[in-house]
């Protein structure tokens, strides 16, 4: 939503959803925001990625936990799983269009952090 952009009624009931701890807006934001979503988002940007890719990619990740996060996000509609008909079985992954829309703030944001660290860190020494 842009800002300055209308609100309609239904927007509005999504929009305050998110802030009530029992609806699914908030289950959403916890699984968008968790500690590993929004760099697995940030590296699927630019295109489909293995899984052994994605993890050389996001440095400190357990395969465990790339796993349960993968899981959770093709669940949730953001990633596609796509199986190759090979021998063995090639899987990938790739955001879907829905996925598209959160990943690109993520990557933007990344960006961000790797070109202003060194100005944080000289915020935190002074």
């Amino acid at each position: 939503m842009a800002v300055g952009e209308q609100v309609d009624e239904s927007d509005a009931r999504w929009i305050s959803d998110t802030f009530h701890s029992d609806r699914p807006g908030r289950e959403m934001m916890e699984h968008v925001t968790g500690r590993w979503v929004p760099l697995v988002l940030a590296a699927l940007t630019p295109g489909p990625m293995r899984f052994f890719e994605l993890r050389q990619r996001i440095e400190g990740i357990s395969e465990k936990m790339l796993s349960a996060k993968l899981r959770t996000l093709v669940r949730d509609g953001l990633v596609e799983r796509i199986v190759e008909p090979t021998t063995p079985p090639q899987v990938s992954y790739e955001l879907t269009q829905l996925g598209q829309g959160p990943s690109r703030p993520f990557a933007q944001l990344v960006r961000w952090i790797s070109a202003h660290t060194p100005e944080v860190i000289a915020a935190q020494q002074r």
